[in-house]
């Protein structure tokens, strides 16, 4: 069934509050700054709450993937996708709706495919000890309902649509298949009138890399914690916090709560900044090759060469590079063959925002999560994506304009 959007009218508050919370309910998240700053601090306590959950259905569903027979599926554009791809997306669609019933989902995944390979069993296994679904059991249809609550024709968009849930199961997923090495993000945001309000990132297997240590020597930012497994979380006004995913590692309550603020490199230098790039691309494919080389080996750095950095996969995880200092720039180009989808970009945008750097298409304008307007699912950036720490931000734009005709 097809659900339009609510649009924006005089009760819009009210469709932003929980139905199912109260002002004394503890059972969800604490934020580290104060509710009366943060309007959006419930659903933020819900989108925590929820992406925490995410990710122990990643580790869970990892744990097995290799032995499990027909755990591992191929969409049909050929990107890895699992169980845990779909569990994801079935857990939060289905909290999100008991919680906030009049916002809508938009999320990568619809059920036609799992339903053509006959795993929706091992999908309801995999969520049903991880939704607070009340004393009624799990059913395939509640997950198959759930899961195309966010799917691509779920629901109709109009140009004044009050707010909606964006969400990327698993960003990465290549790099969940991979093991430990590669980075994979569970990316939340909500858009409200048009703008990102809050996001919540969790990355089960982020952990210090020795590769990375001399960016934080001689940038001075440790901002992410060094143990694995953490959840990155931004406000509008309230800055881009992180903290260690808990249950993980034996984590103690005590050590799991602490937030950290995060905030993103000082690099003024484009010469001298670590740039990400998506593992689909090359950098002699990129205007800014016209001008420098680029090398993976940090610690032999020519003139003329610039430092990629090559542990993630996706795009969520390199928002979460810049937003934490590991990385001062992320660079994308648009391709005619590849549409850019809202979920890869919206929860990292607020998170670099937040931690006071800047996201731009290469022409210089912000990303407009509304040009599609009856979906919601697509965005259009001129020539491409250019994520930074704000500081270096303009001037590689004027090289971007420079060279494009090189390259």
């Amino acid at each position: 069934m097809l659900l339009i959007a609510p649009p924006v009218d005089s009760s819009f508050a009210s469709i932003l509050l929980p139905l199912h919370l109260s002002a004394g309910d503890s059972s969800l998240s604490s934020v580290p700054f104060p509710n009366e700053k943060a309007k959006y601090h419930r659903e933020l306590e819900a989108a925590v709450d929820v992406v925490e959950r995410a990710c122990r259905i990643c580790i869970d569903v990892k744990k097995s993937l290799l032995s499990s027979e027909g755990g591992i599926l191929e969409k049909s554009d050929q990107t890895p996708v699992t169980v845990a791809d779909f569990g994801v997306q079935a857990l939060v669609s289905l909290e999100l709706n008991k919680l906030f019933p009049s916002i809508p989902l938009v999320a990568e995944e619809d059920s036609a495919f799992l339903r053509s390979n006959d795993l929706v069993g091992s999908v309801v296994s995999t969520v049903a000890d991880k939704a607070s679904f009340g004393d009624n059991p799990l059913t395939e249809a509640d997950v198959l309902d759930a899961i195309d609550r966010g799917g691509k024709d779920a629901v109709a968009f109009g140009a004044e649509t009050a707010a909606y849930w964006v969400l990327d199961p698993i960003d990465g997923t290549r790099g969940f298949l991979k093991g430990s090495e590669a980075l994979y993000v569970v990316g939340l945001a909500l858009v409200v009138q048009g703008e990102i309000v809050l996001g919540v990132m969790g990355c089960p297997n982020w952990k210090e890399d020795k590769s990375y240590k001399s960016t934080a020597e001689v940038q001075g930012n440790k901002n992410i914690p060094s143990q694995s497994g953490v959840i990155m979380i931004a406000h509008v006004g309230c800055g881009t916090w992180t903290k260690r995913l808990p249950e993980m590692l034996g984590t103690s309550a005590k050590t799991s709560d602490c937030w950290t603020r995060c905030f993103v490199d000082s690099c003024q230098l484009v010469q001298e900044a670590y740039f990400c790039i998506p593992e689909s691309q090359t950098w002699n494919s990129l205007p800014l090759s016209a001008l420098f080389n680029a090398t993976t080996d940090a610690d032999n750095i020519g003139d003329k060469e610039i430092l990629l950095l090559c542990k993630c996969c996706g795009s969520l995880c390199k928002y979460m590079m810049v937003a934490s200092g590991r990385a001062s720039v992320f660079i994308l180009r648009t391709r005619a063959q590849k549409l850019i989808k809202a979920w890869d970009h919206a929860v990292g945008m607020i998170c670099v925002h937040e931690a006071g750097g800047k996201v731009t298409d290469w022409k210089g304008s912000k990303l407009d999560l509304s040009a599609d307007q009856v979906q919601r699912r697509i965005i259009f950036p001129s020539g491409g994506v250019l994520v930074s720490n704000g500081n270096i931000h303009n001037r590689i734009l004027e090289m971007i304009a420079a060279t494009s005709s090189i390259i």
